[in-house]
């Protein structure tokens, strides 16, 4: 396994056995995960019948589910990858702020680096899934619940000396940045300029990420969407479009690797003096719920670089772990040992 290429011959075909000794080597890594930790709610019901008042489907509530979203997804998948995770965030003082925190305790997770806000509502997607008796309940409505105000200046100032202290001793940093304001470019700029040594830093920006220019992160994992947003693009089929935007991304941003996640036509990695690669995707493109893949994919493409593997095979990984997650329902997460068996079957299917 090599950190990096040797020569300049690539290819999109990678040694399934050396993938999966690089998960293997995933146990005990030390990551910090900071930004944006949010909670889905999933509100499921039994459709009754159709109300008198107005067009609607009435629900029975069946059930509530609260799982971490957002970074906190992206913690999740670390956690379920075998890594150990160092969470920094800020939650409200709510119910629901108490549930993600629960969470991560059940996990042995130091919860330490999770500053609770007094009076702050902690971001939440309550998703309402409607079905029939013995039928898949399917998403009807989703309700956001945000914040009212920006955080106050003393919790950014307290999460950037947690992650400048916490970051010094681990492997990796991940950044999820979901536009809610507890990351911003210029704290991570200071966090990352205060490293002494190399380490990835993994970013995962919905809609700034040409603004860390400066911060040193090292990769990026934007989906197709985000970045024909930045640059003001429709992409589709065009790969000459595609290429135009990763190079100019990649070069913005300083990169030492660049991926975009294409849902059903996989995945494109960039690298700065090397051909593009593109990968299909894992399984099936009929995808059974995409909520949060590009979470697994910014914890199993980081994790994999932190663990030795070069961007290509972390890309590969990482596809590979969002090729099951989407396979799931709700907000998921791929494990060890489910990314593990899949690789191992993949290399078993390649010599059969």
């Amino acid at each position: 396994m090599k950190g990096k290429r040797e020569g300049k011959k690539v290819s999109a075909t990678v040694d399934l056995l050396a993938l999966a000794e690089c998960v293997e080597r995933f146990e005990g890594k030390r990551v910090v995960v900071l930004g944006d930790f949010v909670a889905d709610s999933f509100q499921s019901g039994d459709i009754t019948r159709v109300s008198r008042e107005a067009p609607v489907l009435i629900l029975r509530h069946r059930q509530t589910e609260i799982v971490p979203g957002g970074g906190a997804n992206a913690a999740n998948n670390f956690v379920a990858l075998g890594a150990r995770v160092v969470p920094i965030s800020v939650v409200g003082d709510d119910p629901v702020g108490d549930s993600l925190i629960q969470h991560f305790r059940s996990k042995n997770v130091d919860v330490s680096g999770i500053l609770r806000a007094r009076g702050r509502t902690t971001p939440t997607k309550t998703r309402f899934l409607a079905g029939w008796t013995h039928t898949v309940a399917q998403q009807v409505l989703r309700v956001d619940y945000e914040p009212a105000a920006p955080l106050d200046e003393s919790f950014l100032r307290r999460i950037q000396s947690l992650a400048q202290s916490k970051v010094k001793s681990a492997d990796a940093l991940a950044v999820s940045d979901y536009g809610l304001g507890v990351v911003t470019p210029e704290a991570l700029r200071t966090v990352t300029t205060s490293l002494k040594r190399d380490i990835p830093i993994g970013l995962d920006s919905r809609y700034q990420l040409t603004s860390y220019r400066r911060a040193r992160i090292t990769t990026a994992t934007p989906n197709e969407a985000e970045v024909e947003a930045l640059h003001h693009t429709t992409i589709g089929r065009n790969k000459a479009e595609l290429e135009r935007c990763g190079r100019a991304t990649l070069k913005e941003l300083k990169l030492a690797s660049l991926v975009v996640t294409r849902g059903k036509d996989g995945m494109a990695v960039f690298e700065p003096g090397f051909p593009t690669i593109h990968i299909p995707v894992h399984g099936s493109d009929q995808a059974v719920d995409v909520t949060g893949a590009g979470d697994t994919v910014l914890a199993a493409y980081t994790l994999a670089l932190a663990s030795g593997a070069s961007a290509v095979e972390a890309a590969h990984i990482a596809n590979i772990a969002g090729g099951l997650v989407v396979m799931k329902r709700g907000t998921a997460t791929v494990s060890r040992d489910e990314l593990l068996a899949a690789i191992r079957a993949a290399a078993s299917e390649a010599t059969s």
